[in-house]
């Protein structure tokens, strides 16, 4: 949601995710979710040579994105917004698996009471 309200007002984004060596997926869902979020078609994407190839990370959506699998990472995300003579980070920390417990009870609530589908937690929260 965040980075959704901020895209518009930078040139130049890049998405960095780091989760435990056990993640399957690199890039994450939430990463690429992210990056779907966001009008990327303004985005500038500067290219220079890649000394080891795939060092800019990989392309999704006209935006650069990393991934780090690391043991000590639980789930964490950076987007990060640069623009003439400054740039703007938005940073996610899930230092716990418990941190996702009040979405999925908050979610789990929703659900019994909804009459229609939903799919992930913008809509339940407000923020679509």
């Amino acid at each position: 949601y965040f980075a959704r309200v901020a895209a518009p007002f930078f040139q130049a984004v890049e998405v960095i995710e780091y989760h435990h060596p056990q993640k399957k997926d690199a890039p994450s869902g939430t990463a690429l979710k992210t990056i779907e979020g966001m009008d990327s078609g303004h985005f500038m994407t500067p290219e220079g040579q890649e000394l080891v190839a795939g060092a800019r990370g990989g392309m999704y959506r006209g935006v650069r994105v990393h991934s780090v699998r690391l043991p000590g990472f639980v789930a964490h995300q950076e987007v990060i917004f640069g623009g003439e003579g400054q740039i703007l980070t938005i940073r996610h920390d899930s230092l716990s698996r418990s941190s996702f417990m009040p979405g999925v009870l908050l979610a789990l609530r929703k659900v019994c009471e909804a009459p229609q589908f939903y799919y992930g937690l913008e809509s339940i929260l407000g923020l679509e």
